[in-house]
């Protein structure tokens, strides 16, 4: 009763619990695709490409007074440019595609902290950056969620069927003339637009479980694509709503509460025996 008391009294309270909601939307559809694909490594690298536009974008605001250089246009831009390089680079490239996704893992964090290394104070935001803060979600990040899912159901509609085709079988569908190229960039690029409004939620560090747990769960106990979707993202906003009350509760961690209670879910997912 406290915290519903809480957030019955102030907005940023408010603003958290809004995002839990929009952002476990996003993370179970997103996550879903992710999941039964198997390109959590290639979410995971995006997470931590993001560390450098968000160095990048403060490096230049503080050092140069770029004001429109904003940390999240800065994330936004390296997700997108990492999901690119990914896309691009498993097709055409004769290199492993896990040794690919290591280098760009590996050098978006380092180019990161070298932007964060010649930016006076930006350690202090270091932390809210790398495991979140959700109760400093500000208005315009709601609406940009909000956005965000409206596009995922769209895409999840609107190509249910080409999608469900390469993510269970690419090639097959390559040889029923799907664009899988395409869309393989389009799962990218929604994934790579995912982690960066979910860095608000849970941060760089732990966005890769909060896209894949609930979707694993649900994998356990669904059949089909559709339903793993759907009961995926009731799981993300329960997993995101539990975890924030639990953490004004026990003053704790929003982010690292979350991923918590996705664990232990999981764990316990893993016990019963998955439907047949």
């Amino acid at each position: 009763m406290e915290f519903l008391n809480a957030v019955l009294r102030f907005d940023f309270l408010q603003n958290a619990l809004l995002a839990g909601v929009l952002g476990g939307l996003a993370a179970g559809l997103v996550g879903t695709w992710v999941v039964v694909r198997r390109t959590s490594s290639v979410a995971g690298a995006m997470a931590h490409c993001v560390l450098a536009g968000l160095g990048a974008a403060r490096w230049l605001q503080e050092v140069h007074g770029v004001s429109w250089a904003d940390p999240m246009l800065g994330a936004t831009a390296a997700a997108l440019i990492a999901a690119a390089l990914i896309a691009t680079s498993t097709r055409q490239s004769s290199e492993r595609e896990d040794t690919l996704i290591a280098a760009i893992w590996a050098v978006g964090m380092a180019i990161g902290l070298l932007f964060i290394a010649g930016t006076p104070g930006y350690t202090e935001d270091l932390m809210s950056y790398l495991f979140g803060n959700i109760l400093l979600v500000r208005g315009g990040e709601l609406w940009l969620m909000a956005l965000l899912d409206l596009v995922v159901i769209g895409v999840a509609v609107g190509w249910y069927a080409e999608l469900q085709g390469i993510c269970f079988d690419e090639e097959f569908a390559r040889l029923r003339g799907l664009p899988v190229n395409r869309l393989a960039l389009l799962l990218h690029t929604l994934t790579a637009l995912t982690v960066v409004l979910l860095v608000s939620v849970v941060g760089i560090v732990l966005v890769i479980a909060l896209l894949t747990l609930p979707a694993a769960v649900a994998g356990r106990f669904t059949r089909t694509l559709s339903g793993t979707m759907i009961l995926a993202v009731v799981l993300s906003m329960i997993f995101t709503t539990s975890g924030l009350w639990v953490s004004f509760s026990f003053d704790l961690p929003a982010g690292a509460t979350t991923i918590v209670l996705a664990g232990v879910a999981y764990l316990a997912a893993r016990i019963i025996p998955r439907r047949a």
